[in-house]
């Protein structure tokens, strides 16, 4: 028996996938059975159905209340989850209404009055309205926070840990992530009652795709050129990760200033800009998305070939976590690093305790080949070898 044969009928009507993933398989029996859990799989894994299909089944769209809450480190990520909701509750009388930064707040406090069903939104946001009292968290009675690894960092922990605390007695709590960490673990198990622990690898995965982790060598001053020559590539789709917000800006600049095909996503641009972004990277106006780790955190593109790495990740968390958007539904992907000579070591070290040996790759007449200087040299030397 499938575990979607556990939920109600109308979700087993929209079910049309030939299989359930490995965290939905955990995920559902022990939502549905209202247990704590803490989820760690990898991205592209179906983590948001394996909770969302639960709280459909669950929560009760009668009630003239919200019982659901859903927080998310960004707003790209809480506006995917709402679109997935608003898919799987169509035709029932679920409702959901997203609770978003740099979003008119006024109109959100009047569509809060209607009583949404659930609520998807992001700490900031959410935090100033339970304030107001303008979101009752009293009535709250299933949470869950997605990407808990970053929800859970300093940075936000005492306003998560209040719309918990504030929530009902009864409350029930799910916290999922790519990569959770013994500190994010520790702090779980300070905030849920018995959770149940979930880890899904990377090889239990159905329909992996075959993942390249690659590198170009690079001077720190030539990065700027390499996205250039890299958008310029037929056939790429890449998300750039870059680790600060002022060198980002930089780039874009220069990049736009020589008509690279980029576009970029950060904490300083508006909906509307954000919005805009994302469409012109997936319709293929753009074929390099740039942006920091924040930004995109939770984006989900489909086709996406390439994640570059313009900066070396800090963490073997951080890598894994920009790593997991490409290679995903059973398509191939390459994970490439733009590798200047002072972060090698550090480079080496992360690929060892990753797992995986790295090509080595240039950038040569339009296209991006395995091989290095010397196998430019021969090229140049012996066109007709090659």
């Amino acid at each position: 028996m499938s575990v979607i044969d556990l939920l109600n009928e109308s979700l087993q009507q929209k079910w049309k996938f030939k299989s359930t993933t490995k965290v939905q398989e955990e995920m559902i029996p022990a939502m549905l059975e209202g247990k704590d859990i803490v989820a760690e799989s990898p991205t592209g894994s179906g983590k948001t159905l394996a909770y969302v299909l639960p709280m459909l089944h669950k929560l009760d769209g009668s009630k003239k209340r919200t019982q659901g809450l859903i927080v998310a480190p960004s707003q790209e990520l809480a506006m995917q989850i709402v679109e997935v909701i608003r898919e799987w509750s169509a035709g029932t009388n679920i409702t959901v209404q997203q609770l978003i930064g740099g979003a008119n707040m006024a109109r959100q406090i009047e569509k809060l009055k209607k009583k949404p069903t659930i609520v998807v939104g992001t700490p900031g946001r959410l935090n100033d309205l339970a304030r107001t009292r303008k979101l009752k968290l009293n009535e709250i009675e299933m949470i869950v926070l997605d990407e808990c690894d970053q929800l859970l960092s300093r940075d936000y922990r005492v306003m998560v840990k209040s719309f918990i605390e504030g929530a009902s007695p009864n409350r029930q709590v799910a916290l999922v992530s790519a990569t959770i960490t013994d500190e994010i673990q520790l702090v779980a198990s300070r905030m849920l009652k018995d959770p149940v622990r979930i880890k899904i690898k990377p090889e239990e995965m159905i329909k992996v795709g075959k993942v390249v982790h690659s590198f170009v060598k690079v001077e720190e001053r030539d990065k700027t050129d390499a996205l250039r020559k890299l958008a310029n590539i037929e056939g790429i789709r890449g998300l750039a990760f870059i680790n600060h917000l002022d060198q980002l800006l930089l780039k874009e600049m220069k990049l736009k200033y020589k008509n690279a095909k980029v576009v970029s996503l950060h904490a300083e641009m508006s909906k509307e800009q954000r919005k805009k972004s994302l469409e012109e990277f997936r319709n293929g106006e753009a074929r390099i998305l740039l942006a920091t780790d924040l930004a995109a955190r939770g984006l989900d593109i489909e086709g996406l070939t390439h994640v570059i790495h313009v900066d070396l990740p800090h963490t073997v968390e951080q890598y894994l976590h920009r790593s997991g958007r490409t290679g995903r539904a059973g398509a191939d992907g390459e994970v490439l690093t733009l590798l200047s000579y002072k972060d090698e070591k550090n480079y080496r070290k992360l690929l060892r305790q990753v797992g995986q040996k790295p090509v080595q790759k240039v950038i040569y007449k339009g296209q991006l080949i395995e091989g290095n200087a010397n196998t430019i040299a021969k090229k140049v030397r012996d066109p007709h070898d090659f």
